[in-house]
């Protein structure tokens, strides 16, 4: 009889018995057995709660629910383990957010005293704040400090293009009042390509204004923005034959919201220099969020999530551009430029 129970039969066998030893080894073997049986990890961990276990229930039922996220299909009748486990989990897991902080305030360690980067750490740790990665969509260099924003003040060159502001915006607006606008839709769709998932698709809302494309100089744009491209040398541009530089002035109207989303590589860094800037603009670059200030250069790594965002009245004019990383070196970035350039050979095969 018993070798024909199945290991459910011989887990509530035990459990009727009192037999927690017994009930224990029923369900690890079934556990043992198929790793990705949602039942037998629910069980274990409702058992590890009764034994006052909460931080072994917490492992089982982590498990159970990562194996349930994966599956295909889930048994309704495992919805409410499931649904009991995510509120243990929250719970627990704000239990050890005020242990942890408790203590630490005990000792004089606080989100005022601690370091920027405890700070951060703790806010990770208690569940707070999530961890946010480099994730190129297309092109990882290893190795790299994992840092979303880029003090200004640490390039020599920040100083000469911010000088520039006035100069930049007078040929941005002359450009706009002379017809000569040559702002179109951000995102677009290749002719030989699916076209992206973006809801701006093709869309004026998220507009730019090419100053270099694909590594060369947008038609017309060295008449009518002269002082823009000459300040542009100051900057440790990629050149790239076919693809960098690349420079735009980048237009997002009342109401846009650019959704979060990785840029391509992690080589560069994306440089804003703010020019026309209404309340309620700002971006998100991993966990931290900024305002633009018009003048005031933002270095930032792109291939982070981010996202960014129009919540005033009026446009939103910076001008984007890239830059070699600087911990990327000189022979380095001279590799990377043939890497690149002989992935872009093979596209054009």
């Amino acid at each position: 009889m018993t070798g024909q129970m199945t290991w459910l039969d011989q887990a509530r066998d035990a459990h009727r018995r009192g037999d927690l030893a017994a009930e224990t080894t029923a369900l690890d073997d079934a556990i043992r057995a198929n790793r990705g049986n949602i039942a037998a990890l629910l069980a274990m961990a409702e058992l590890k709660r009764r034994l006052a276990d909460d931080r072994a229930a917490g492992s089982f039922y982590r498990l159970a629910l990562g194996t349930a996220a994966q599956a295909r299909r889930v048994q309704p009748a495992l919805h409410a383990g499931l649904q009991r486990a995510e509120q243990f989990l929250a719970e627990t897991d704000r239990a050890f957010a005020d242990h942890l902080l408790g203590q630490l305030r005990g000792a004089g360690i606080d989100a005022d005293t601690a370091t920027p980067r405890v700070a951060e750490a703790l806010r990770m740790l208690a569940g707070e704040e999530p961890l946010y990665l480099q994730q190129p969509s297309m092109f990882y260099f290893p190795g790299l400090a994992q840092r979303p924003f880029f003090n200004r003040a640490d390039f020599d060159w920040v100083l000469t293009v911010e000088a520039a502001t006035n100069a930049i915006r007078a040929e941005l607006l002359a450009m706009i009042d002379n017809s000569s606008d040559r702002f179109g839709p951000y995102v677009t769709a290749s002719p030989d390509r699916p076209p992206p998932n973006n809801p701006l698709l093709d869309k004026p809302d998220w507009a730019a204004a090419w100053l270099w494309k694909d590594g060369v100089v947008a038609d017309g744009m060295g008449e009518l923005c002269p002082a823009t491209l000459a300040v542009l040398e100051a900057a440790p541009q990629p050149v790239i034959p076919g693809r960098a530089p690349i420079a735009l002035f980048s237009r997002l109207t009342p109401g846009t919201h650019i959704q979060p989303h990785h840029g391509m590589l992690n080589t560069r860094l994306i440089c804003h220099l703010p020019l026309i800037v209404p309340e309620g603009c700002g971006i998100r670059v991993g966990a931290e969020t900024r305002n633009w200030r018009e003048g005031e250069m933002l270095i930032f790594d792109d291939s982070f999530e981010h996202e960014a965002w129009n919540r005033g009245t009026s446009d939103r004019t910076i001008l984007l551009f890239e830059i070699w990383r600087p911990d990327i070196d000189a022979d380095e970035r001279a590799q990377l430029t043939r890497i690149f350039s002989a992935i872009d050979s093979y596209a054009e095969q």
